[in-house]
C-alpha cells in the first residue's frame, strides 16, 4: 500500500503529570524523506523509538516553550546524538525556539558539558522572535510562529507543506488569543492544547469552549484536542467544543496517525 506523502503522528498527548495513557508532549510531522518533531517532553525518544523513527532521522526540532513537560528530552537527543554510529549516520539539522531558548541552552551546556556538545555544524539553531509573528522558508515547507499567550517563551507554529500545500497549526501551550486565532485563519488543521474540562479554566491553558471558538473564528476545516490533563478523564470534552464549533473534532490519543 502506498504511503501517503505526509503524516502527523500524536507521540504524547498528556502533559507533566504522570499517566500510563498519555505521554508527555511531542508530535512528529512527517514530509516524504523530512521529519519535524515538535516539542521533546519526557519519554519522546521512548516513543520515537516505538514507532521505528530514530533520532538521527529528525531533521527539525521545534520547541513551541521551555516548560519541562515540553523540552526536556532535549539533553537526552543530543546526549544519544553523540553515540558514534549515530554520529556517522548524522545529517545537519536545525533546532527553532523562541529567543530565551538561546541562554536556556547555555545554562544547559554549562550543566551536561561535553556529553550534549555537538561536532560543530551539525546543529544549526534558529531563534525566533516571541513578540511578533515571524516567517522561515524551508526546502519542503514554509513556517509561521505568533506568540500564544501561554508564556513569555510561548510560540505557536503554522507549517504549510510545500507539496500539497496544506497548511497545520500547533498551538502548544495557549490561551484564548487573536495572535493564536490569526496564526490558524483557513488552516486545513488546527491542534490544540485542551488542558482541563469546561468550568475549571485556568490561566495560560484552554477549556473546550475556548478551542471551539478560537477554530470557529479561525475558520479552520478540522480540530484536533491534545494536552489533556488529569482532570479531562471521562470529562465531555467534545460537547462544549462542538456549541462554538461546527466542523470535525477528534480528541487525539497516544500514536494517533493523521494522513495529511
Amino acid at each position: 500500500m502506498k504511503q501517503p506523502s505526509s503524516q502527523l503522528i500524536f507521540l504524547g498527548t498528556g502533559t507533566g503529570v504522570p499517566s500510563s495513557a498519555r505521554a508527555s508532549p511531542a508530535l512528529l510531522l512527517k514530509l516524504q524523506e523530512i521529519n519535524l518533531l515538535i516539542d521533546l517532553g519526557p519519554g519522546a525518544l521512548r516513543q520515537l523509538s516505538r514507532i521505528s523513527v530514530k533520532i538521527t532521522e529528525i531533521d527539525y526540532i521545534l520547541l513551541t516553550h521551555l516548560h519541562p513537560d515540553h523540552s526536556s528530552d532535549l539533553a537526552p537527543f543530543l546526549f544519544g546524538t553523540k553515540y558514534p554510529p549515530f554520529l556517522t549516520d548524522r545529517r545537519p539539522f536545525h533546532l527553532l525556539a523562541g529567543s530565551g531558548f538561546e541562554s536556556f541552552f547555555e545554562r544547559l551546556k554549562a550543566l551536561y558539558g561535553q556529553w550534549i556538545e555537538l561536532p560543530e555544524g551539525l546543529l544549526k539553531v534558529l531563534p525566533l522572535p516571541q513578540e511578533r509573528p515571524c516567517e522561515k522558508n524551508f526546502s519542503s515547507f514554509s513556517l509561521r510562529s505568533a506568540p500564544v499567550g501561554h508564556s513569555s517563551s510561548s510560540l505557536g507554529y503554522r507549517i504549510s507543506i510545500h507539496d500539497n500545500r496544506k497548511s497545520l497549526v500547533f498551538s502548544g501551550d495557549a490561551d484564548y488569543s487573536t495572535s493564536l486565532v490569526e496564526l490558524a485563519k483557513n488552516s486545513d488543521l488546527l491542534v490544540l492544547e485542551c488542558s482541563f474540562p469546561e468550568g475549571q479554566k485556568v490561566e495560560g491553558h484552554l477549556t473546550p469552549s475556548l478551542a471551539g471558538r478560537i477554530a470557529r473564528e479561525a475558520g479552520v476545516k478540522e480540530l484536533i484536542l491534545t494536552h489533556f490533563y488529569p482532570d479531562c478523564q471521562d470529562r465531555d470534552l467534545i460537547g462544549p467544543c462542538a456549541r462554538e464549533y461546527s466542523g470535525p473534532i477528534t480528541l487525539a490519543e497516544d500514536f494517533l496517525s493523521i494522513s495529511i
